[in-house]
């Protein structure tokens, strides 16, 4: 995005065009995935439609999706960033896309690929289209969720009234998410994935990760690089490796020779699974869509899980996506504009780009505020997107309800600052932004009588919704407002029509 001219108003840097006066606009997005496993990327073409002061999505369509390629490593272990640079200038060349012409677009690092010391280097990559990209760095429970949007379970949980439990197992790691209601109630992540070991055409070993050490253990089994897994030796991790998946699914914490396998919490909700869908490379094998195997325990995987499942007598569902369920998340600009009533304090934090937005679960009614149950929110929400110590400025969305004295202002202010205390410390700009007409309210509320010192920018007259990332732009001198471009992730079934 270019900045906003003395008007106000904004134009995509490739096209010159103002979300100002434009009915409906196209946009040309990538999605990319960079994964443990495998790498790939998919080009979409998305019309938005004005729908009052704002922009939604009315069609979606993927027209390039590339090759999917076999994750490169290098002979220390880490990823090749050389290599799947050049695979991406390739599927630029065979899409028939310049780089510049992109609008927007989500570049994503999942499982153990996210974990490498040059995953940076990755990024760097995409070094050019920084101002236009959703980088997403995603860890297991933001993974888990995107798997399930991706999927399609999320939308089939609302759309058929359902409990759908998605199942994405990949090369590094298995991510399970429970949806309700059109959204993910629960989730976890295990240390089971099929790429974990490697063997080249001979069957001897190429590549040892250190989780499946530790099934061979339990198994009394060496795997040592150079040596052959023999196919007896592949099944038995194989099956091992599916029982604690199973185990998982139904609340455990499982183990591996004393080794606790989880990467999270385990699943907690009781809700009776009405549908089980898988998503992930393993999913080609679950679904009968791939007969080649590519050196690793994808198909043993596959069909351990699948004679599991059916043994326990699950319902399973067909996916929207299976390989590509996250890749499928492109970018998505909608355009608002922020009520007046507004804080901005200085002025000159603005403008603020990509900035990812946490929308916490709180009870705002017209009765007495518990900072408690504030800061509990926030923090949740946090950890449940990945969004650590480590993490830039985030935005909180609230949907303020009830009266606005001083004592509910008060204490809904005590319990953000306290939910958001890491980043604060960090010195990152505070950044409330509410559907409401209390923006101003809460940022004088925070500077004036808490004394917060952080750059702070309380704005309101929006929605937004899990999975935005937002631009703030400079006040508008005409009338005192921002102008804010969101970006959303977008999954299957995901138009106007659908939300």
């Amino acid at each position: 995005m270019t900045e906003a001219d003395p008007g106000g108003r904004i134009y995509f840097s490739s096209v010159g065009r103002t979300l100002a006066e434009e009915d409906q606009i196209c946009l040309l997005s990538v999605g990319v995935d960079i994964g443990s496993s495998t790498s790939h990327l998919a080009f979409s073409r998305i019309v938005l439609e004005r729908l009052d002061n704002r922009y939604v999505v009315t069609e979606r369509q993927t027209f390039f999706e590339s090759e999917i390629l076999l994750t490169p490593y290098t002979a220390d272990g880490l990823i090749d960033a050389d290599s799947i640079g050049h695979f991406l200038d390739r599927q630029y060349r065979d899409a028939q896309v310049d780089p510049n012409e992109i609008d927007t677009g989500a570049l994503i690092l999942t499982g153990v690929a996210v974990q490498r010391v040059n995953a940076r280097r990755i990024g760097e990559l995409f070094a050019r289209q920084a101002g236009k990209m959703v980088a997403v760095s995603a860890g297991d429970a933001l993974e888990a969720k995107m798997a399930a949007f991706g999927s399609g379970a999320v939308a089939r949980s609302i759309r058929d009234s359902l409990t759908v439990m998605n199942v994405d197992i990949g090369g590094g790691t298995s991510k399970i998410a429970i949806c309700t209601d059109g959204r993910v109630i629960d989730a976890t992540a295990i240390d089971v994935g099929a790429r974990l070991i490697g063997v080249d055409e001979d069957g001897r070993i190429t590549r040892v990760e250190e989780p499946i050490r530790s099934f061979a253990a339990e198994l009394g089994l060496d795997l040592e690089p150079g040596t052959v897994l023999h196919d007896a030796a592949a099944a038995k991790l194989a099956e091992l490796m599916a029982d604690r998946l199973i185990e998982t699914m139904r609340g455990s914490s499982p183990r591996a020779a004393g080794t606790n396998l989880l990467r999270l919490a385990p699943l907690r909700s009781q809700q009776t699974i009405d549908q089980v869908v898988f998503s992930g490379g393993v999913a080609e094998y679950f679904y009968d869509r791939q007969p080649k195997a590519f050196g690793d325990l994808g198909p043993l995987l596959a069909r351990a899980v699948r004679g599991r499942i059916e043994q326990l007598g699950y319902r399973i569902g067909e996916p929207a996506e299976r390989i590509r369920a996250t890749v499928i998340g492109a970018a998505q600009y909608t355009s608002q504009v922020s009520g007046s009533t507004i804080y901005v304090s200085p002025l000159d934090v603005l403008p603020l780009r990509n900035v990812p937005v946490v929308v916490p679960k709180m009870n705002l009614n017209d009765g007495a505020i518990d900072p408690r149950m504030v800061s509990t929110a926030v923090r949740s929400e946090l950890k449940g997107l990945d969004l650590d110590a480590e993490s830039g400025a985030v935005a909180v969305f609230v949907t303020w309800e009830g009266s606005a004295t001083f004592q509910r202002v008060d204490a809904f202010c005590r319990g953000l600052t306290e939910g958001l205390a890491q980043s604060i410390g960090r010195g990152q700009p505070f950044i409330i932004v509410g559907d409401g007409d209390v923006g101003g309210l809460l940022g004088i509320h925070c500077r004036q009588e808490m004394k917060l010192k952080n750059p702070i920018v309380s704005i309101d007259g929006l929605q937004l919704t899990e999975f935005n990332y937002i631009d703030i732009g400079s006040v508008l001198e005409t009338s005192g407002a921002v102008p804010v471009v969101i970006k959303s992730l977008i999954f299957p079934g995901e138009t106007h029509d659908s939300r």
